[in-house]
C-alpha cells in the first residue's frame, strides 16, 4: 500500500456539506501546486498513470473516462492510447438543455471547450446519460478517495447521478494523486456514490469494500 497516505484535517462535529467543502479546499490548495497542463507537456507522472490505468481495464472494450484540465491527475495520454488500441471511449459532454450525457472519444483534435466553465468535449451527437450502461469500465476524477472507496469530487454530483445508470458488472476506478488517498473516513451522505478502484502515479489496486476485491 501507499506510504504517502495522509490523514484528513479536522472535521468533527461539522454539517457533512460543511466538511466537504472544508476539504475540498484544501485540496484544492494542494493540487495548485503540482504539475499543471495549462503550461503544456506531459510528466513522469502522466505516464505511470496510463501505464496503470492499462493494466486496470486490460481487456476491456467500452471505458467512459473524463479529459483531464489543469492540475487533475493526467488522463490525456490514457484518452490517446485506448483510441489507437481502437478501444470505445465515452466522455462527458452537456446535452439539450444542460442534460447530462456522454460522447463518443475519436482523437484529441476533436475536443473542445464547447460550454463555459466545462472540460473539454468531443464533438458529434451527443449519447444520452443511459450510454453508461454499456461501458465496462468508468474511470472518474475525484479530489480524494477514502480506502472503503468514498470519494470526494468537485460538489457538482455528475457522478453520484451517472454511476447509479451503469450495468453490473462495471468497475469503477477513480483517479487521484498518492496522497489523496486517505487513511480516515471521508464524510458521506446518503447520495454519494462509492467507487471500487484507485489509480495513481505510484500504483493501482481494488478497495477493500469492492465487490471485485471479495471476488463475489
Amino acid at each position: 500500500m501507499n506510504s504517502q497516505v495522509r490523514q484528513i484535517p479536522a472535521i468533527a462535529g461539522m454539517e457533512t456539506s460543511d466538511a466537504k467543502d472544508r476539504l475540498r479546499r484544501e485540496l484544492r490548495q494542494q493540487r495548485r501546486k503540482r504539475h499543471s497542463h495549462l503550461g503544456g507537456g506531459h510528466d513522469a507522472a502522466c505516464a505511470a498513470l496510463m501505464e496503470h490505468s492499462l493494466q486496470a481495464v486490460e481487456g476491456m472494450g467500452t471505458i467512459a473516462a473524463y479529459v483531464s484540465v489543469g492540475d487533475e491527475p493526467c488522463t490525456r495520454l490514457l484518452l490517446e492510447r485506448l483510441e489507437a488500441e481502437g478501444r470505445e471511449v465515452l466522455l462527458p459532454v452537456l446535452g439539450p438543455q444542460l442534460s447530462r450525457c456522454w460522447g463518443r472519444f475519436t482523437g484529441i483534435a476533436d475536443l473542445a471547450e464547447r460550454a463555459p466553465g466545462r472540460p473539454p468535449e468531443p464533438g458529434g451527437e451527443p449519447l444520452p446519460a443511459e450510454a453508461i450502461s454499456a461501458v465496462d469500465a468508468l474511470l472518474i476524477p475525484a479530489l480524494a478517495i477514502d480506502r472503503s472507496g468514498q470519494r470526494l469530487g468537485q460538489g457538482g454530483g455528475w457522478y453520484d447521478r451517472a454511476l447509479p445508470l451503469r450495468r453490473e458488472g462495471a468497475l469503477v476506478l477513480a483517479m487521484v494523486y498518492d496522497d489523496e488517498l486517505l487513511s480516515t473516513p471521508l464524510p458521506s451522505e446518503g447520495h454519494d456514490q462509492r467507487v471500487d478502484a484507485v489509480i495513481t502515479p505510484e500504483q493501482w489496486f481494488l478497495l477493500e469494500g469492492s465487490v471485485f476485491a471479495s471476488g463475489s
